[in-house]
C-alpha cells in the first residue's frame, strides 16, 4: 500500500476495451463533494453528486461542487446518477450537473429521490427518476446494478454492487453496522456475504471513521440522554441538527411529546425535508406535537423546542442568525440548546464561534464534546474488519474521507489480509483502471474546486480567494494619481486612502515624496513611450514597501494613474 500523494500521476493512457475506469470527482481528500464515475466501452456510471461546505479560507462561497469538466462533452454518455443516499455530500451538487442535461436518470431510493426532487423543483428541474430498493437489480447499458441495504443516519441508505465486463464493484456509500437501528434496517451483511461469495473485483468503502477503534455507537443510546436533558431543562430547548436527519429528529420529537412540549422546525431545509419524511411514514409524528415557528411567542418557554438547521456553525443557517441575534428566535438565561451533530472536519471553528455565541447570550450548549448527543453515521475501524472478513475482495479502494482517513482504512484492510498492492489510496481526479482482476491508478485528470458563490458557478478563482484573504486579513490601500498624457509630469496626486488598515491615512503622508520621486524617475526612463501601467507598478511598490517595513502588513494595493 502506497502512501506518498506528492507526486501526481500522468494523464491517463486511452481506455481499451473492457476495461473499467473509476475516476473519483470528489470525496478522495475531503469530507465531501462525493462522486465517482465508472467508465466501460464509452459509457458512464456516476455515483453520488455531492457538495463540500466551504471553510474559514473560503471567504463569500456558499458550496463546492465537484468538476465537471471531463463530463461536459459526454454527457450523452451518461447511463445513470445513482444516489446512495440523502445527505447533501452526496446529492447536493445534482441541480448542477442536471442543468447540462436534465434527462439524465437519477436512481435511489424513495426517500432520497423525494430529497432531491424537491431540491430540483427550486431550480425549475423535471427529473427523470428509478426507484430502487434492496433486493433490486437493475441494468444501465454495460452497468448491472444491485442494490443493498445500508444503515447510516438517514433512513433509505443503499450500498451498489456494480457488474460488468471488466468484473465486479461494491460501492458501500456511507455505513455503518448499527443492530439496534431506530427504523429496524440494518446493513444487510448477509448480501455483502453472498456478493463476496461469487467475487468482489474491487471494493470501494466509506473511510470517515476508520481512524477511530471499535465499534459506533448506536443511535438507540442517545434516546435517553436527550430525554435527561428535556427533563431538567426549564425553558426554551433549541436543538440543532443536519437538515435531513431523520433518525436524531424522530428521537427529539418522542422527547418532546414526553415532556409536554411542542416542537417547531426552524430552516427552510428542515421544514421541507421533515414534511417529506413525514408524508412517507419515514417520521412518526405525535398527534399535535408541531407548531409553526411565527405561533411559538404564545407559548411559554417551559413548553417549546426549536428544531433547526445550522449544526455546523454555517452563519447564514438558523442556528448561526440565533447566535447572532439575527433572528426572530432568541435565546437567553436559562435556555438549553444542543448540538445533535458530529464536527465535519474543518468546520470546528465556524462551530465554536457559534458555540461561543450562544453561550455568551446565557444559554446552556450542549454538543458532542460534553455529552452524548450524538453518534456518527460512519463505520468504526471495528466495523471495517468485519466488512472486509465478509466480503474478502481481490482489490480494495478507501473512498469518503480526508487523506488521513483513506490511509487509516486501507491499513484496516491490510491487516485483514488483503495484500499491499491491492489496496489503491487515490485522491480527487486519480484514474484508476480495473482489468484482469487487478486495480491500479494509471493516471491523473485535472480536478478542481468549482466554487458556487450566489448565482455564480465556477467563476470565483483561487486568486480571487487570495485576494478575499487580504482584504479581510490585511486591508486595501488605494493611490491615485493624474499625470500629463504628452510630458509625463504629475498634475495631481498621489492620494492615497486606506480601508481595513489600522493606521490613519495620514500616516501615508510622509511617502508621498518618495511617491513623487519615483513617478519622476520612471518617467525619465520612459521618455520615448509612457506607459500608465508601469507607472502604477511603480507606485504599488513604493507603497507596498513602506506598509511592509513600516506597518508589518501586506495590504491589498490598488494603483491608479489617469492620463490628462
Amino acid at each position: 500500500m502506497t502512501t506518498i500523494f506528492t507526486d501526481r500521476p500522468q494523464q491517463p493512457p486511452k481506455l481499451k476495451r473492457d476495461t473499467l475506469r473509476i475516476t473519483p470527482l470528489g470525496g478522495l481528500g475531503d469530507v465531501g463533494r462525493n462522486m465517482a464515475v465508472l467508465e466501460i466501452n464509452g459509457r458512464l456510471l456516476v455515483i453520488d453528486c455531492g457538495v463540500l461546505f466551504p471553510e474559514d479560507a473560503q471567504p463569500g462561497v456558499d458550496l463546492i461542487l465537484p468538476d465537471f469538466d471531463m463530463l461536459r462533452e459526454r454527457l450523452d454518455d451518461i447511463a445513470a446518477i445513482i444516489l446512495t443516499h440523502g445527505h447533501e455530500d452526496h446529492i447536493g451538487a445534482v441541480p448542477y450537473l442536471l442543468r447540462l442535461k436534465p434527462d439524465i436518470p437519477l436512481v435511489g431510493s424513495q426517500l432520497t429521490l423525494a430529497f432531491i426532487e424537491a431540491k430540483l423543483r427550486e431550480h425549475r428541474i423535471t427529473p427523470y427518476t428509478l426507484a430502487v430498493t434492496e433486493g433490486q437489480v437493475e441494468s444501465f447499458g454495460p452497468f448491472t446494478c444491485e442494490f443493498v441495504a445500508v444503515n447510516h443516519s438517514i433512513p433509505d441508505a443503499l450500498a451498489v454492487h456494480v457488474t460488468t465486463a471488466a468484473g465486479t464493484v461494491l460501492h458501500t456509500g456511507d455505513f455503518k453496522m448499527d443492530q439496534l437501528p431506530l427504523d429496524g434496517r440494518i446493513t444487510d451483511l448477509r448480501a455483502f456475504a453472498r456478493l463476496g461469495e461469487k467475487g468482489v473485483d474491487l471494493f470501494m468503502v466509506d473511510s470517515t471513521n476508520a481512524e477511530v477503534p471499535g465499534f459506533t455507537v448506536g443511535e438507540q443510546e442517545i434516546g435517553p440522554v436527550l430525554e435527561g436533558i428535556f427533563a431538567r431543562a426549564r425553558q426554551k430547548i433549541v436543538v440543532a441538527s443536519f437538515s435531513s436527519h431523520v433518525h436524531r429528529v424522530q428521537q427529539v420529537l418522542d422527547a418532546a411529546a414526553m415532556h409536554g412540549r411542542k416542537v417547531a422546525f426552524v430552516g427552510r431545509s428542515m421544514v421541507r425535508n421533515m414534511a417529506i419524511a413525514a408524508d412517507m411514514g419515514y417520521l412518526r409524528v405525535p398527534e399535535n406535537i408541531l407548531v409553526d415557528v411565527k405561533k411559538i411567542d404564545s407559548l411559554p418557554d417551559d413548553q417549546v423546542v426549536l428544531m433547526c438547521t445550522g449544526s455546523q456553525g454555517e452563519p447564514m443557517a438558523a442556528l448561526g442568525r440565533i447566535a447572532n441575534r439575527d433572528h426572530r428566535v432568541a435565546v437567553g438565561p436559562g435556555d438549553v440548546v444542543i448540538l445533535a451533530s458530529s464536527l465535519i472536519p474543518g468546520n470546528e471553528n465556524a462551530v465554536f464561534r457559534v458555540v461561543n455565541g450562544l453561550m455568551a447570550l446565557g444559554a446552556e450548549v450542549v454538543h458532542k464534546g460534553n455529552a452524548k448527543v450524538h453518534t456518527s453515521g460512519h463505520a468504526s475501524a471495528g466495523e471495517l474488519l468485519y466488512c472486509y472478513n465478509i466480503v474478502r475482495p481481490k482489490n480494495v479502494m478507501p473512498v469518503h474521507g480526508e487523506v488521513r482517513h483513506l490511509i487509516a482504512n486501507g491499513r484496516v484492510a491490510e491487516s485483514t489480509g488483503i495484500a499491499p498492492e491491492r489496496i489503491v489510496l487515490a485522491r480527487d481526479g486519480y484514474v484508476v483502471d480495473l482489468a484482469d482482476g487487478k486495480a491500479q491508478v494509471v493516471g491523473a485528470i485535472p480536478n478542481g474546486y468549482v466554487y458556487v458563490d450566489g448565482s455564480s458557478v465556477g467563476e470565483i478563482s483561487e486568486a480571487d480567494l487570495k485576494d478575499r484573504r487580504i482584504l479581510g486579513d490585511e486591508g486595501f490601500i488605494s493611490v491615485f494619481a493624474v499625470v500629463n498624457s504628452e510630458t509625463g509630469a504629475l498634475i495631481a496626486g498621489p492620494e492615497i486612502h486606506a480601508r481595513g488598515v489600522a493606521e490613519d491615512d495620514a500616516v501615508f503622508e510622509k511617502i508621498k515624496p518618495q511617491i513623487v520621486t519615483a513617478l519622476e524617475q520612471a518617467v525619465a526612463d520612459q521618455a520615448d513611450r509612457r506607459d500608465p501601467y508601469q507607472l502604477q507598478q511603480v507606485m504599488r511598490r513604493v507603497v507596498g514597501r513602506y506598509a511592509s517595513q513600516r506597518l508589518r502588513r501586506r495590504p491589498m494595493i490598488i494603483p491608479i494613474v489617469v492620463e490628462a
